[in-house]
């Protein structure tokens, strides 16, 4: 594990699951240098994505409940993603209309989509509206989905919300939604720190015929502020192997159909 992108990748995860990392014990995992890994904690910290302790780093604080912006959240899990991203892309047919979440997973996912014919994508989240617009400035107007934004005002995680988005999906109708989220659990449902990003999701939820959840494994057991769906409103939750197996049980008796991505 050489690259940067790669260990900065694996030390947010170990962050995350334990709660701190050891730059020893860093070392070790990573096969590099004392020197490697404490470069990668400044980095990590001056992104504020970890908080630097004597001899290792801990969980950033998130006294404000907030949720990470796009960028911070975009190396991690990053195998997991394109794991699910790939699983759930199987699930958009041609000439279909799609909606797109906010979100890296969702993101990741839209990014498997640009060559499915006489797609149309509908988003609230400006790095998928981007992608597309990136695509259609490489191949041309007709050789990517045609695209519909939301409108509304952006969130930190890149998310266009409010009563403008609300309203404009409202009036839509879609086949399928392609839902990332915060948290899940048995509990709470699908939930967001962000109270207005909460209703945005609500109503792409009401604008669908279908909808699938994508969230790596570490989603689950997560409870942020505002729940806005039900686990048994979620018609398919595509997540990776690493999703242990209580939760697998919960879902797959809760959920219409529980996709491992990664599964043999």
């Amino acid at each position: 594990m050489q690259l940067a992108q790669q260990r900065r990748s694996f030390i947010l995860e170990t962050v995350r699951r334990e709660g701190a990392v050891r730059v020893t014990e860093l070392v070790e995992q990573l096969a590099v240098s004392d020197m490697t890994v404490r470069r990668d904690l400044d980095a990590l910290a001056a992104r504020g994505l970890v908080e630097k302790v004597y001899g290792g780093a801990v969980r950033a604080p998130e006294a404000r409940g907030e949720e990470p912006g796009f960028d911070a959240k975009t190396p991690l899990a990053t195998a997991a993603k394109a794991a699910i991203a790939e699983t759930a892309a199987t699930l958009v047919e041609p000439g279909s209309t799609v909606a797109v979440s906010a979100g890296t997973t969702a993101c990741a996912v839209a990014a498997r989509l640009l060559d499915v014919p006489r797609l149309t994508l509908l988003t609230n989240s400006l790095p998928v509206a981007e992608l597309v617009r990136a695509a259609s400035r490489e191949r041309g107007e007709a050789a990517v989905p045609s695209l519909l934004l939301t409108g509304g005002s952006p969130t930190p995680s890149a998310a266009l919300v409010g009563p403008l988005a609300d309203m404009v999906i409202s009036t839509l109708h879609v086949d399928l939604l392609i839902l990332g989220v915060h948290g899940a659990s048995e509990e709470a449902g699908l939930s967001t720190p962000n109270l207005a990003e909460a209703q945005t999701n609500r109503a792409l939820i009401g604008a669908a015929r279908r909808i699938a959840v994508v969230a790596d494994h570490s989603k689950w057991g997560t409870v942020a502020l505002s729940s806005f769906a039900p686990l048994d409103r979620v018609d398919c939750f595509v997540t990776d192997a690493g999703l242990p197996e209580p939760a697998r049980e919960v879902l797959a008796a809760t959920v219409g159909e529980l996709l491992i991505a990664g599964a043999e």
